[in-house]
């Protein structure tokens, strides 16, 4: 027997007992719509009761499991879909636009991300005497797998530790461990390698990203990301469109435009001044950009935004 996917495939058995156990526990755990930061450290547990419109945030590098519904993850022009028989992988911090399109009260999204413990899995292909890939197949930011009977079982004693939290620092490691070991020794282990390995192209690329969100709202100085990189410019910008599908400037761009919309969103900041906060010197263009990327003006996703608190405010009384 199988059971169909939202990618258009077919689930095993296997992974459907497996996954449907998840799920049990995850409705146990999170009991209304809400993202759960859980006592597990770098677990989080998600669930959601009807599809989402795009939502824009910033991935960072994280294993991500869907056990009901599916979703979406959209990065520059590239789509991935996931859902319980493909699971994601984050290898660098990009902005990326999530939205779940498969839920429902009766079936509500459940997923679960575990950010991924750089030193841990350093350590391990230490352990493992692993030795780094000179040519890469593959350094992608995102990155869609085959889910395995393997890696649900790893996962299913890590979640079930939250039904005994006295065994969490002793025993939550060693099943994280397990999860780093399947995720080594998958298809996408090459990948996994690279963001371990701190020599690796991947891991040079990433020390750029990180370069910029720390100073994204000052102006943007190529150089800089030459050096911490150690590529020549043609390498550098060639290696990074690769990685996340856009140039240095536009990754710089996106993120000052999601922390402007957070800033409106949640300090109820004036258009203007969210603009200037981000390192926007003319309001015009911050308004033509934050236009093309999220579909509306400054304003009018505000006003929409603030609609919307009234809906859910009048609905909650």
């Amino acid at each position: 027997m199988h059971t169909p996917c939202a990618q258009g495939g077919l689930m095993n058995d296997d992974i459907a007992v497996r996954t449907k156990e998840l799920a049990g526990m995850l409705t146990r755990f999170c009991p209304s719509d809400c993202l759960y930061e859980t006592a597990i450290p770098r677990l989080n547990l998600a669930r959601l009761s009807e599809p989402t419109e795009p939502r824009h945030g910033l991935y960072e590098p994280a294993l991500c499991l869907i056990v009901q519904g599916a979703k979406k993850a959209t990065l520059g022009k590239e789509t991935y879909i996931y859902d319980p028989a493909h699971y994601l992988v984050v290898s660098v911090d990009v902005p990326v636009a999530g939205h779940v399109f498969q839920a429902s009260p009766e079936e509500p999204y459940l997923g679960i991300r575990l950010d991924l413990d750089v030193k841990g899995l350093s350590d391990m292909m230490l352990d493992l005497n692993i030795k780094h890939d000179a040519s890469p197949r593959n350094d992608k930011a995102l990155n869609i797998n085959l889910v395995t009977p393997r890696l649900l079982d790893a996962m299913i004693r890590l979640v079930s530790l939250l039904d005994s939290p006295g065994d969490i620092s002793y025993i939550a490691p060693l099943a994280e461990r397990e999860i780093l070991y399947w995720l080594i020794n998958s298809e996408q282990g090459p990948l996994i390698q690279q963001i371990a390995n701190r020599d690796s192209r991947l891991r040079r690329i990433s020390a750029a990203i990180q370069h910029i969100r720390e100073r994204f709202r000052e102006p943007f100085d190529i150089s800089e990301l030459l050096d911490i990189s150690c590529m020549s410019s043609a390498a550098f910008f060639q290696h990074f469109k690769a990685v996340t599908h856009m140039t240095p400037l536009q990754y710089q761009k996106q993120l000052r435009l999601q922390e402007a919309r957070s800033l409106m969103f949640s300090q109820d900041l004036e258009v203007s001044r969210a603009g200037y906060e981000v390192g926007y010197d003319s309001p015009s263009q911050f308004s033509r950009e934050y236009s093309r990327m999220f579909g509306l003006s400054p304003s009018k996703d505000m006003e929409r935004y603030r609609t919307q608190e009234e809906i859910t405010a009048v609905a909650i009384a």
